[in-house]
């Protein structure tokens, strides 16, 4: 991308010189307006050089007629953990330039608790061959806390020389807002350095107010996406946070916390995904599904549009990104809606640095494959005498246990107490009561610890379901009615170098290997999704109800997000931030 003050652009942006690409009558979303304007857009060496209006002319080597569509500034998604999609990055980003994403904020603790630093420069790696801009976050908890078992610790020093790449623009989540509002001193010099070296430290502090919500943004945070009511946001907002409202898999925040958007506060607020599976881009789209379910909850497009650009680009200081105007990068769409409704965008061409990249729901350019070294792959170590009765507690009868309760689109969950059923001692599943097993496996091969416990929700009558796909350590979470059939799950994923799987009777009735650090896949993206919705149809013949129950049973073991959860170290209180017994 030709430099700002080069004589050759400028003679371009004063109209002296043809450029490269003329997009002529498109119907332009000027997002510093909110206005839709018609108009031409000129580009030389992927920069925009000048914004014509109506009736204005210019010279170019290559000209595109948009049809009167909507030229788009290019979507940047503000928080994502690209190993969600299942799928490296060069991989992910071919799906999402179809739907007009042409950037996303990537944070790479998943791989980082698996493989450390080594992990997170892959990752780094492979995103310089995909067909969008991505930018990281050095990842501030890895492992999220000491109540589960990562296989990688990053120091302060450990993370200091990712802020050497101009592509990493902030320290991740701080997701250990406890011990941020404590001020504990390891977390105190993460902040320290995120502040030093980009100025901003991404924030995660899911239901904090008060004392100890100001407490925490004092220590740095500038940005929450775990907000999941309108008034937490709210506070957040009016304490000078950011605001990211996520619409992922698992947690769909959109419907709770789009009301609070008004003309005064919008330009604090930005749309993320945070966690998405491959199968949903494929179906649904991404940061242009996100814009569409805003528009029907009432946000007019042009806002929900800048929510999902510009507004991203200027909290993390990314001066020529996120409008169509002269000098921004040439990233952009052109789409459609019916009549106005927004409800119905649909994305036809997309242009990163003003290249075409993306037509007709497809990316157009041939996939790059990065190799995948040898200690990405074979990750799954599950203990020699893991066994059926490691997933049953034992228990008293006639005495209330703590039960996990999933609450559908999110990725909080509630602090149940119900009697549980008792056989020899031990706790068992009783789907009548949908009551069913869970337990984490530590799978590194570093403690063999097994947490075991009770969830509710999933809606199994039989079977299992398991995956290794499990935050933010990423051990071997599994949730099932049947003990055996949990133990034959967790080791089919040990056997095929990680993934995940459905089971019932000891069959296995569907499964997706992903056979790096058992998180990604190596086939492309329309077989992951094709996959995933074997997997869904799959659970959903033992009676499942849930709408992603893989992303739902990947949060379970997760010790920063209220309220109960089950890691390998046991059941977790989140709200009192300790292990806890299943029956005390």
């Amino acid at each position: 991308m030709i430099d700002r003050t080069d004589p050759a652009f400028l003679s371009v942006a004063r109209g002296d010189a043809p450029g490269d690409l003329l997009v002529e009558n498109a119907r332009i979303v000027n997002v510093f307006t909110r206005a839709i304007v018609e108009g031409s857009i000129l580009v030389h060496q992927g920069r925009i050089a000048r914004v014509l209006s109506r009736g204005e002319r210019a010279d170019a080597t290559e000209r595109v007629d948009a049809g009167q569509r909507l030229a788009l500034p290019g979507f940047i998604d503000a928080h994502i953990h690209i190993e969600s999609t299942m799928l490296p990055p060069s991989q992910c980003a071919s799906l999402m330039v179809a739907h007009g994403t042409t950037a996303l904020v990537a944070d790479p603790h998943e791989i980082a608790n698996v493989a450390g630093m080594p992990g997170i420069r892959w990752m780094m790696e492979d995103a310089l061959a995909a067909p969008m801009r991505v930018w990281f976050t050095a990842s501030s908890c890895v492992p999220a806390s000491n109540l589960e078992t990562a296989n990688a610790t990053l120091s302060c020093d450990d993370l200091a020389p990712l802020f050497d790449d101009p592509r990493v623009v902030a320290l991740a989540e701080m997701m250990n807002f406890p011990g941020t509002i404590a001020g504990d001193p390891s977390l105190m010099a993460k902040i320290a350095l995120g502040l030093a070296r980009r100025g901003r430290v991404d924030g995660h502090a899911p239901g904090l107010r008060g004392d100890r919500l100001q407490a925490y943004i004092a220590a740095g945070p500038s940005s929450d996406h775990e907000s999941f009511t309108a008034d937490e946001a709210r506070d957040k907002l009016a304490l000078g946070q950011r605001v990211f409202i996520r619409e992922g898999s698992a947690a769909r925040n959109l419907a709770a916390l789009v009301g609070l958007v008004t003309p005064a506060n919008a330009h604090r607020i930005c749309f993320c995904t945070d966690d998405v599976h491959a199968s949903e881009i494929v179906d649904d789209g991404h940061l242009d599904r996100v814009i569409r379910r805003a528009a029907a909850l009432g946000l007019d497009g042009p806002t929900a549009v800048a929510m999902a650009s510009l507004h991203v680009a200027e909290h993390f200081g990314l001066r020529d990104f996120g409008a169509i105007a002269p000098g921004m990068a040439a990233d952009f769409s052109l789409g459609e809606t019916r009549q106005g409704d927004w409800t119905d965008l649909t994305i036809e061409r997309t242009f990163v640095a003003g290249k075409l990249v993306a037509r007709d729901g497809e990316c157009s350019l041939p996939a790059v494959t990065i190799p995948v070294p040898p200690f990405l792959r074979r990750t799954v170590h599950l203990g020699p005498t893991l066994s059926a009765l490691d997933f049953r507690p034992i228990a008293r009868n006639g005495v209330p246990a703590r039960v996990v309760g999933i609450v559908p689109g999110e990725i909080v969950t509630t602090h149940l107490r119900e009697l549980p059923a008792v056989k020899d001692g031990r706790v068992v599943a009783d789907p009548a009561r949908d009551l069913l097993l869970l337990a984490s496996i530590e799978r590194h091969g570093r403690s063999g610890h097994v947490g075991a416990g009770l969830v509710r929700g999933f809606g199994m009558r039989s079977g299992a379901i398991a995956s290794t796909v499990g935050h933010d350590a990423h051990n071997l979470s599994v949730a099932g009615v049947d003990a055996e059939d949990m133990l034959v799950a967790a080791k089919r994923l040990e056997a095929i170098g990680g993934g995940q799987c459905v089971v019932e009777g000891g069959r296995v009735l569907a499964e997706l290997p992903l056979p790096i650090a058992g998180l990604l896949s190596d086939e492309p993206g329309s077989v992951v999704g094709a996959r995933q919705h074997s997997m869904l149809a799959a659970y959903e013949s033992l009676g499942g109800v849930l709408h992603d129950p893989f992303m739902q049973l990947a949060f379970l073991p997760l010790s920063v997000i209220p309220s109960l959860k089950v890691s390998d170290c046991g059941i977790i209180d989140v709200d009192q931030f300790r292990i806890v017994g299943l029956q005390d």
